[in-house]
């Protein structure tokens, strides 16, 4: 099998969509800035919405489902929020075709069927949820509402590349409703904790969690929790947000609760969410010229066996062996392909299993049966070893764990090494162009030098870390007062 990736050092950028495509995860649709999510790639999505949904659940949230369509009225009534994504909705308008006079065989919008209402599809869900929250919510009792929603939205995007920005996209969005503020910036807080831990035991993804600028806020809220991941090619990418709203969408929507003392009072909110930009983030972080290279946690396949044979009757001993491997592994829970097709030859099904990122491969030939081994090949590190067969389920287990622990371990290495700290607007530049990463620098926290190091360098603030070391000094661009660092990078 051919795999004729572009090098990444080469163009990253082709390399990444190359790779998306050949590895068979998604490809462009028939409608401009859509994707078709194809089995192999849906395969790792529904992985990882496996994944999330039991860390939502154990978290006392519960699962539910709102219209597609939002009443532009409806939409308008959070006015941040509306401004916030007026430019990427979509709308419609009318809701029949009917058969063009001037064209035969051909339709034509009926101008006589317009709606009363235009209906925003949806960009993201608060203005319908919180519309329904004020019939749901009366008393302190009522709270707190946990709810989440697997869904699509549509974001009307310009520039579109598979998975990292689509028109129209998967995700999940959690809606949370409180009694009081310090729950709701809890609750934000947990959800962030919880991407995060994602991210980290799953993706084998290190992140760093903090606090988006005003500027780079969710339209409508008070405050915006976010976890950032550092790619191969040094540029920042959002992986997972969570956000305070504070009092905004009730107070859009007038949803009230009665307290204890029976008093009316506005509930706090909270919303968060990550899409299937995750898939974007998880080729990009471990993949290589080969490539995918997939955690073992959200392989869809964590075990490839390949037979090597000449005969019928050398494929049926292997096939025999091969079937007991697979009977064990799946008792295990670990997922095993056996791939037994005779239609392609053993180096067309390594090469595939290689590009498909398969964490293990057993290769199993008539001289293995006579010696009781298998030969073991790691995706990782494209490292190969002879394994007597005793014991052989229990070490490609404990290696299933090693090769996710060391996809962790090399991304962190990678992300540790590429965050510079800087004191000068030239370092700036240089750490930018040169080395890229995360560059730690001084910020005078006002929104017009963030803009103007933007239209200068493209890059932008990623976030104020959570764990930063307050410390005066002076802003690396203004010069002004800085109490902290923050962290610059380019970004998807």
């Amino acid at each position: 099998m051919s795999k004729d990736l572009t090098k990444r050092e080469v163009d990253y950028s082709k390399w990444y969509n190359e790779l998306v495509v050949k590895a068979d995860l998604a490809e462009n649709s028939g409608v401009r800035g859509c994707m078709v999510i194809k089995p192999y790639g849906y395969a790792i999505w529904e992985k990882m919405q496996a994944e999330l949904d039991r860390m939502f659940k154990e978290t006392g949230h519960s699962n539910a489902y709102f219209p597609l369509f939002v009443p532009k009225s409806m939409f308008e009534a959070e006015e941040k929020n509306a401004e916030g994504f007026a430019k990427e909705c979509a709308i419609v308008t009318h809701y029949r075709l009917k058969n063009d006079p001037d064209k035969p065989g051909k339709l034509m919008v009926d101008p006589n069927a317009k709606l009363e209402e235009e209906l925003i599809v949806r960009p993201t869900s608060e203005a319908i949820i919180w519309s329904t929250y004020k019939n749901w919510i009366q008393s302190y009792r009522d709270l707190p509402l946990l709810i989440n929603q697997w869904a699509n939205v549509v974001r009307w995007e310009m520039r579109t590349r598979l998975f990292l920005r689509t028109a129209e996209f998967l995700w999940q969005e959690g809606h949370t409703a409180h009694a009081t503020k310090a729950e709701a910036i809890e609750e934000s807080e947990k959800m962030m904790h919880v991407y995060a831990d994602f991210a980290e035991n799953f993706m084998a993804i290190p992140v760093i969690k903090g606090l988006k600028t005003e500027t780079e806020r969710f339209a409508g809220a008070e405050e915006t929790y976010c976890i950032e991941a550092l790619m191969q090619d040094g540029k920042a990418l959002q992986a997972g947000t969570s956000h305070f709203l504070g009092q905004n969408f009730a107070k859009a929507f007038d949803v009230k609760f009665a307290n204890q003392e029976g008093k009316q009072e506005y509930v706090w909110g909270t919303s968060w969410g990550v899409s299937t930009r995750l898939m974007g983030a998880l080729v990009m972080t471990h993949s290589d010229d080969n490539g995918l290279v997939l955690p073992p946690n959200l392989a869809p396949i964590q075990v490839v066996i390949v037979p090597i044979f000449k005969t019928d009757e050398e494929f049926d001993a292997i096939s025999t062996v091969a079937n007991q491997l697979v009977a064990q592994f799946k008792k295990l829970n670990i997922s095993v392909k056996f791939d037994n097709r005779k239609t392609q030859k053993p180096g067309f099904k390594f090469a595939e299993w290689e590009l498909k990122g398969v964490p293990v491969r057993i290769a199993i030939g008539p001289k293995d049966l006579e010696n009781g081994t298998f030969e073991i090949a790691r995706r990782d590190t494209l490292t190969k070893e002879v394994k007597s067969k005793e014991g052989i389920v229990t070490h490609i287990t404990n290696l299933l764990e090693q090769i996710q622990s060391d996809l962790f371990n090399r991304a962190l290495e990678y992300r540790n090494t590429h965050v510079t700290e800087v004191n000068t607007f030239e370092e700036f530049k240089d750490v930018l162009e040169n080395k890229t990463g995360f560059i730690s620098a001084h910020w005078d926290g006002t929104p017009e030098t963030e803009e103007k190091i933007k239209d200068l360098t493209k890059a932008t603030i990623r976030c104020i870390p959570l764990n930063r070391v307050e410390e005066e000094g002076k802003c690396v661009f203004s010069g002004a007062k800085s109490t902290g660092r923050v962290l610059f990078a380019k970004a998807y």
